[in-house]
Formats: C-alpha cells, sequence, structure tokens
C-alpha cells in the first residue's frame, strides 16, 4: 500500500493551497483522512471522509478546509483556504479499513510572511 501526498509549500497567511493523496488501493474501500502535525505538537485529525462520503472536521479548519476524494482516481485532496501561520505542519494522509492503518510520507507546509 502506498499513499503519496503532494501539494506542499510556502504560502503567505490568507493563502491557499490543495494537497493531493494518491492511492496504490482502491479508496473507495477506506475511510481516508488528513492528518497534520505541527512543530512540537502531537499528530493529529485535521479531515476526514468515510466510504459513503460523509467528512469531518477538526474545529479549528471548520470552513477552511474541504476534504473530497475521486474514487475512479483513487486520489484525496485537501483544499485550504485562509491559511493561518498555525496552519504550518507536515501533512499526512491516512487511508483506514477493518483497523488496519496506511500513512503516507507526509507534505510539508509552511505559512509565512
Amino acid at each position: 500500500v502506498q499513499l503519496v501526498e503532494s501539494g506542499g509549500g510556502l504560502v503567505q497567511p490568507g493563502g491557499s493551497l490543495r494537497l493531493s493523496c494518491t492511492a496504490s488501493i482502491n479508496i473507495f474501500s477506506f475511510n481516508m483522512g488528513w492528518f497534520r502535525q505541527r512543530p512540537g505538537k502531537v499528530r493529529e485529525l485535521v479531515a476526514s471522509i468515510s466510504r459513503p462520503g460523509g467528512t469531518n472536521y477538526a474545529d479549528s479548519v471548520k470552513g477552511r478546509f474541504t476534504i473530497s476524494k475521486d474514487n475512479t482516481k483513487n486520489t484525496v485532496d485537501l483544499t485550504m483556504n485562509n491559511l493561518n501561520l498555525e496552519d504550518t505542519a507536515v501533512y499526512y494522509c491516512r487511508a483506514e479499513a477493518e483497523l488496519r492503518y496506511y500513512w503516507g510520507l507526509g507534505t510539508q507546509v509552511t505559512v509565512s510572511s
């Protein structure tokens, strides 16, 4: 199983980025999520999308981030708007099914002026 994140980079406060996770698995069978690990912090859930398509967001990103998926392409995107300094982190994609978890290697997002 491979999950490959892309789309990270440096952005100014108030800017936008779109992260993409490309999976080697059929994501239709998995619950997918984006997590992040900020400097000095534990890894935390940012957003998730279930197999039927239900979504869930951390309070800190509600209204700014949107998770979506394309089952035909096996991709999961995280669209991030109105980024702020606290969004600086390594962002990870995760697939979960029947208590089996698979992680990508992460992509760095840095919000800085």
